[in-house]
């Protein structure tokens, strides 16, 4: 019981940072399963995957229904990306889990500077836009 509790503050922790900073569920839902729930690096990502799924469809509905919608982009990158999914995951499945952790860890890593250093961009900007 106790943790069907922790998956559904999981989701909710994972699905509010999702809607309201635009980041994947991925880099919540992966590092979670595995440091949290003891699940293993191919089972955490394969389980986030499907996870984001069920919350992308709502999100595409709820956006298409208010026309924020561009299905020319989605055709083109959705079709590209099914096919890149499918090579990545296959891949992910034939690498030693030792090294996909570290890869993901690494991709996480990255993915806080890049974000760091943009927000600190937009502060220095903020910033002399209210000196001057």
């Amino acid at each position: 019981m106790l943790e069907i509790i922790g998956l559904i503050l999981l989701g909710v922790f994972a699905g509010s940072l999702a809607a309201t900073l635009g980041v994947g569920g991925g880099i919540i839902f992966v590092p979670a399963l595995v440091a949290l729930f003891s699940f293993d690096q191919l089972q955490a990502q394969g389980t986030s995957l499907a996870i984001i799924v069920m919350t992308a469809v709502v999100g595409t509905v709820t956006h298409a229904r208010a026309g924020r919608v561009d299905w020319k982009v989605v055709a083109v990158v959705g079709s590209s990306g099914i096919i890149a999914a499918y090579g990545a995951a296959t891949l992910a499945q034939s690498m030693n889990e030792d090294l996909l952790r570290k890869v993901f860890a690494i991709v996480l890593a990255l993915l806080a500077i890049r974000m760091g250093l943009r927000t600190y961009r937009l502060w220095r900007i903020s910033s002399a836009l209210d000196s001057g």
